[in-house]
């Protein structure tokens, strides 16, 4: 299990750039006014220059894509709940996201900045489990059937 846990994060790293990198250009191409804005303008300031603040977001990213890499193994604990599992996975990439969002300026400042940031985080958390969720009910359905219903037999 430690040995799956450090294969992922180390996949998980350069994978969170890329998803990080890809996101800068899809706000920048909704908000930016057909500029390319690669960071806040509050980590650019915090970090004293743009580059600073590029290479900071880019380590940031990078642990968020090895926390949620690591962090899916709980996944295949097949001893847990559904539920348990769930829970123990949002505790952990929330613990992983929010503080890095804070650290990053993603959020504003706030009290109702953060919560507003973390509502939208756990949204988008059902959504993609319901999805999941119903995909892999699906799937498994389909499995039964065919089962059922005799498949392999000569």
């Amino acid at each position: 299990m430690k040995k799956k846990i450090i294969q992922r994060g180390l996949l998980g790293f350069p994978l969170g750039i890329a998803i990080g990198y890809v996101i800068t250009i899809i706000i920048s191409a909704v908000w930016a006014n057909g500029y390319y804005s690669p960071v806040t303008p509050e980590l650019e300031k915090t970090m004293g220059n743009q580059i600073n603040a590029v290479i900071f977001q880019a380590f940031l990213c990078g642990i968020l894509g090895a926390g949620f890499a690591m962090a899916s193994v709980i996944w295949e604990i097949e001893t847990w709940s559904i539920a348990k599992q769930s829970g123990i996975h949002f505790a952990i990439i929330s613990a992983i996201m929010l503080p890095i969002a804070y650290i990053a300026n993603w959020t504003q400042h706030t009290l109702i900045g953060f919560l507003s940031y973390f509502g939208i985080f756990a949204v988008i958390f059902i959504f993609v489990w319901l999805f999941q969720y119903l995909g892999w009910k699906s799937k498994i359905k389909k499995i039964n059937e065919s089962v059922k219903n005799g498949y392999g037999k000569k």
